[in-house]
């Protein structure tokens, strides 16, 4: 696969991150025509020739070693989402005979919906990497009740939702973020999973019709979805100040699906909000949503 150019624009928004006061170099004399680190400088912080390094930032990276990959990582100071992505880059970019291709549609086992049912007090849902939601509780679906009132004849999707819905702009309290985190899990998941065409029809549905989202996209960052918070402006029950844990769903569903739970501070009102969402959920919510069935790995 030809991914020059993502590998080279990471590597360039990593370096023009960094100052050499940042890094531990001297400052040096002159005026820097573009921020940042020069490629010289990268290359000493990582041990190897100011050549060596050219070419590994235009895109030549597919037969680099992981050692040399780690020095980089280490000097242009990513953290571990970004590490793992230029690590997803370099395994992308090897020969190999692989080809574009749809995934199959995503079949949640009856064990995983039994379990989101289960969780009463808390909203549920599981996604696939292009964030389309194929499974949740009534609560969940109570919780992002906005979204899924869009076209139900396809998933809904939480990216398509913050960046094509105007309401979305109010609905969560801080837009800016929560798309941001939106943009940089879709990136990651495009380093790991770069053969997706599903993932890439998304990504140009939303780079045509957004510039916020083409934008962002462009900036290279990338995130690991593991736990936070995030406040909603629910138009049923008002304000609601939430935290979430994400999990990967493993075992022999072969990755790809991701459970996210949110739940409230016991004792908030966000907490007293959170049970009257799920009273309204209980008369508005079918006890046993439809989801459109949507593309991610098919579970075992």
């Amino acid at each position: 696969m030809d991914n020059r150019s993502e590998i080279r624009d990471f590597l360039a928004t990593r370096r023009a991150r960094l100052t050499p006061e940042r890094v531990g170099l001297p400052a040096g004399g002159g005026r820097r025509r573009v921020p940042g680190l020069r490629r010289e400088e990268v290359a000493v912080l990582a041990g190897v020739s100011t050549e060596w390094y050219t070419r590994l930032e235009k895109g030549h990276i597919g037969g680099v070693s992981e050692d040399v990959l780690e020095a980089v990582a280490r000097a242009l100071q990513l953290d571990e989402a970004e590490r793992l992505y230029l690590f997803d880059l370099a395994r992308a970019a090897r020969p190999t005979n692989r080809a574009p291709r749809r995934r199959k549609q995503a079949e949640v086992p009856p064990r995983i919906q039994w379990m989101l049912d289960a969780m009463t007090a808390s909203a549920s849902f599981v996604r696939n990497g292009r964030m389309d939601i194929v499974a949740t509780n009534a609560l969940g679906r109570a919780l992002y009740s906005p979204m899924f009132a869009g076209d139900d004849r396809r998933p809904a999707n939480i990216a398509r939702y913050q960046f094509l819905d105007a309401s979305a702009r109010n609905y969560f309290a801080d837009w800016d973020s929560a798309a941001g985190i939106t943009v940089a899990l879709l990136r990651a998941d495009a380093g790991r999973d770069p053969h997706n065409e599903d993932l890439r029809d998304l990504v140009g549905e939303l780079s045509t019709l957004s510039e916020e989202f083409r934008t962002r996209w462009a900036g290279h960052d990338v995130r690991i979805h593991h736990a936070g918070r995030k406040q909603f402006n629910h138009p049923v029950v008002g304000p609601l100040d939430l935290v979430y844990q994400s999990l990967n769903l493993v075992a022999d569903l072969d990755g790809g699906l991701d459970l996210t739970i949110y739940t409230a501070e016991p004792g908030t009102a966000s907490e007293d909000r959170l049970k009257l969402l799920a009273s309204w959920a209980a008369t508005h919510m079918p006890a046993r949503p439809s989801i459109p069935r949507a593309e991610g790995r098919v579970a075992g």
